[in-house]
Parts: C-alpha cells; sequence; structure tokens
C-alpha cells in the first residue's frame, strides 16, 4: 500500500498526524498496513486510555483489606480469598445494536473476572436511558433488558443487582455498566502476562469471524455517530459456549501449567498478545495461520483486530501443550498453539509465509498520554446558585406526590430485574428489590454485599 494511502487509513482508524509520525520512529520503517491497524485499537482509548490514565492513576491503590490492583481486574483479599471485580461500560455498542451490545458486554467482563483466575459468582448493571416517551429509548432500553437477561441466564452467572434512570441527556447514548464479581483462593489467582521462551501461546474458545473488527477504535472514537452501517463493530455473542469456556479455563488452570491467561475481548488477538508480552518483559511470535477462523479469505489485519466473542489467550508451559489443549476439546472448544514466547521483546506476526507486523510489545502498549484542555460549564454555576428555600410548597400536595409516583424513576423496576435469573449458583442470601444484594460465600462464615450506584 502507497504511504500516503497508509497515512489516510491511519487517520480514518483514529490515530493523529503526530502518532503516525511517533509510529515511524518506534519502527524506525513505513509502517504495514497490519501494523496500523494494531497501534490504532492499542492506542485507542478504550484499550490505552491515552486522556484518562492520569486520571485513573489518581485512583487508591491501599486500604484496609490487601488490596488487588490486576491488569483486567481489581479486588481485595478477605480470609485468604479474594474478591476481584470490575465494572465497564459498553454504551456505543448498545446504542447500536441493544440486545447484543448489552449481552456482549456481560460476556466481556465475565471474562475478566475469568482471566484473573476467579470463578464469576455475579453481575451487576447500572443502565441509564433517555425519556420513555421517546421510541428509540424505549426500543434501547427494552433490548439491553433482553440482551443482559438472555446472555446472564443462559450463562449461568447470576444478574444480582443493578439500577435503571431515565434522562434527556442519554436520549443519544445510553449509559451500559456492567460488573463482574468473581472469587478465588488468594493464591490461585492467575495474572495475563507471558513469560518463559519456548513456552506456547494458546488460543481457546471460538473461532474467530469478522464480527467486531475495530470496534474499540470505532466505539471509542470522539468522531462515533449512530449508524447502521456500525452494526459490524458489534459483536455477536454465544453465552453456552461462554459457559464451557468457563469451566474448562478454570478446569486448565488447575493443572498449574498455564503461566497466563487473558481474554481476547477488546482489540482481540492484539490486545491479548501484546499486553501478555508486555507484562512478562518478553516477546511473541505468533502464526496467524493457525488461528481457527470461520470465514474464509480474511486478511492479517481483521483477524488481529476481530473481536469475536468467548476466546481466551493461555501461555503454557512448553510439553504441557496436549494436556491443556485436550481439557479444552473436552468441553467442546477451539484449542490451538498459534505460537511461542521469545526473548526479543517484540511482536511477531506472521500469515501466509510473510511477517506483517514486527513491533516493541511495550511501545504497542504504551500510547501518548494527553491532558486535554478544560472548560468549565457554565450550567454549574447555574445548579450550584439554586437555593433550596426559594422553591416554593406545591399547592396540592396529593397532587404533587402522585406526580413524584408517575415518574419512570421511582417506579418499581421488578418488571426488569425479574428477567434475570438471581438465584443460579444459588448463593443469592438476600434477593433483589432491596437495594443490596447479600452472596454468601460457601464454606465461609462470612458473606459478600454487593449494589450499584453511578
Amino acid at each position: 500500500m502507497h504511504v500516503v494511502e497508509l497515512e489516510k487509513v491511519a487517520r480514518e482508524l483514529g490515530l493523529r498526524k503526530e502518532e503516525y509520525e511517533r509510529i515511524l520512529a518506534i519502527l524506525g520503517r513505513i509502517p504495514t498496513l497490519t501494523e496500523i491497524a494494531m497501534f490504532s485499537v492499542e492506542w485507542s482509548e478504550h484499550c490505552g486510555y491515552p486522556h484518562s490514565r492520569k486520571w485513573l492513576e489518581l485512583l487508591p491503590r491501599e486500604g484496609h483489606f490487601e488490596v488487588l490492583v490486576g491488569e483486567d481486574a481489581g479486588g481485595i483479599v478477605y480470609d485468604d480469598v479474594a474478591i476481584v471485580f470490575k465494572m465497564e461500560s459498553h454504551n456505543h455498542p448498545s446504542q447500536i445494536e441493544p440486545k447484543q451490545g448489552a449481552a456482549t458486554g456481560i460476556g466481556g467482563i465475565i471474562r475478566d473476572i475469568l482471566g484473573s483466575g476467579a470463578r464469576p459468582i455475579a453481575c451487576l448493571d447500572s443502565l441509564h436511558f433517555g425519556p420513555l416517551e421517546d421510541p428509540r429509548s424505549r426500543y434501547v432500553m427494552r433490548g439491553v433488558v433482553e440482551g443482559i437477561a438472555w446472555y446472564g441466564n443462559c450463562v449461568g452467572v447470576p444478574t444480582v443487582a443493578g439500577e435503571v434512570w431515565f434522562y434527556p441527556a442519554f436520549r443519544g447514548n445510553c449509559l451500559v455498566n456492567v460488573m463482574c464479581l468473581g472469587i478465588a483462593p488468594r493464591e490461585k489467582l492467575a495474572r495475563a502476562r507471558a513469560q518463559g521462551v519456548g513456552n506456547a501461546i494458546l488460543y481457546v474458545g471460538n473461532r474467530t469471524g469478522r464480527d467486531g473488527i475495530g470496534g474499540c477504535s470505532i466505539l471509542a472514537s470522539q468522531e462515533f455517530a449512530e449508524n447502521e452501517e456500525k452494526r459490524p463493530s458489534v459483536q455477536i455473542g454465544d453465552p453456552f459456549t461462554e459457559k464451557c469456556l468457563i469451566e474448562a479455563t478454570l478446569e486448565a488452570l488447575a493443572t498449574g501449567f498455564v503461566v497466563g491467561i487473558k481474554d481476547m475481548g477488546a482489540a482481540g488477538l492484539t490486545c491479548s498478545s501484546s499486553e501478555m508480552a508486555a507484562s512478562g518483559g518478553s516477546g511473541v511470535d505468533i502464526d496467524l495461520d493457525r488461528v481457527p477462523v470461520r470465514e474464509e479469505g480474511m486478511e492479517a489485519w481483521e483477524i488481529m483486530m476481530s473481536e469475536s466473542q468467548e476466546r481466551m489467550l493461555l501461555c503454557v508451559e512448553k510439553g504441557h501443550e496436549e494436556e491443556i489443549r485436550s481439557i479444552f476439546r473436552k468441553w467442546g472448544l477451539e484449542a490451538e498453539v498459534i505460537g511461542r514466547v521469545t526473548d526479543t521483546g517484540r511482536v511477531t506476526i506472521r500469515y501466509r509465509g510473510e511477517v506483517v507486523a514486527d513491533i516493541p510489545a511495550k511501545e504497542l502498549v504504551r500510547p501518548p498520554v494527553y491532558t486535554p484542555e478544560r472548560v468549565r460549564p457554565a450550567y454549574l454555576d447555574a445548579v450550584n446558585s439554586l437555593a433550596l428555600d426559594d422553591i416554593p410548597l406545591p399547592g396540592d400536595l396529593r397532587e404533587a406526590f402522585e406526580k413524584l409516583l408517575a415518574s419512570p424513576n421511582l417506579a418499581s423496576k421488578r418488571w426488569i430485574f425479574e428477567q434475570y435469573d438471581h438465584m443460579v449458583q444459588t448463593n443469592t442470601v438476600i434477593l433483589p428489590g432491596t437495594g443490596t444484594v447479600v452472596l454468601r460465600v460457601k464454606g465461609k462464615p462470612w458473606g459478600i454485599a454487593v449494589t450499584t450506584d453511578c
């Protein structure tokens, strides 16, 4: 591809001019199309947090309990039990395709917990939509609730708590925050790393297709606009495959032969391979011809950017590949050795007998950090100047009370949470509808209280 065309592609994928120039400096040459694609997703806000990283680093990392700061989830340790949790937004996908957007949000957050070595025991959500009088807002709300119920109920992880709000600001773009909680013995936690020269890079789970290609760069872009053409960027979920993936992964981790593990979520194989290599201080050499695909004729950049669901990447001790592969195959899942750990510190990608990408791992996962100009919104002054004493009492208190009760923000959300299976796994002690749900931890004299409030 001509240099001018590469620069155009880079801009279309969300890379700035100065970022493209930085890529040239890192590589010392003109990048390939696959390399441009890999940088675009890894340097997106969804993966690399270039605009929010400095603020995220201000969050506390110490507390009364031992605090776990992981690659894909955080948590605390109590009584030698690691309680791992993560909340993530799936806003744009849910606005485009409500059911699948919300469903794959649940699937992705479950795999993040699974990647820490913990068994997922509960899901939660925080949902914000436009006014119910708006037909599109009603469509989005119904689809999101259906997606959460469908995926969560089928995968066998209870959806136990959440909140739902309606406000005009969310008419054009809903807020769909999904959360998962998992538990594991402290000493059984896993890391997202690739270490040990010669160890195998094992692809497990579903096959790779074209669904979700470029999703994290497109959906995290400031140029996003609701459009039917964006639908291919929304992944398609399969909760039954995910259920098998959960059980197979936990069984594989129990062997002690898994060095590292990471979900192939946002940015797919690009993110999992590069971040595992960078975290492990190593390199990886991957052959895309070995990646299980469900569509013929896929290009290298498509395989690397695909966000097909229900996939994980494992680093397995050399000599134990077949033992781990047999576990996943027993559960009806793909399991292929697609590469090896190297000492180069580089992510090397091969396809059809050629090297299509060769990038320093640490540079790929370290985007430029920006500090955007901040302007105080004018409406804050008006809000802060409001004096409660200046608000007159209503003339008819009964009428005012009935008006409040008619608000969907105060009305019962029972019709929503009754669609969720909150009793699967039999750990839910205090049920939804009370504000806070309590989960038991089998074999322990204590439980976990959970709620969401955004």
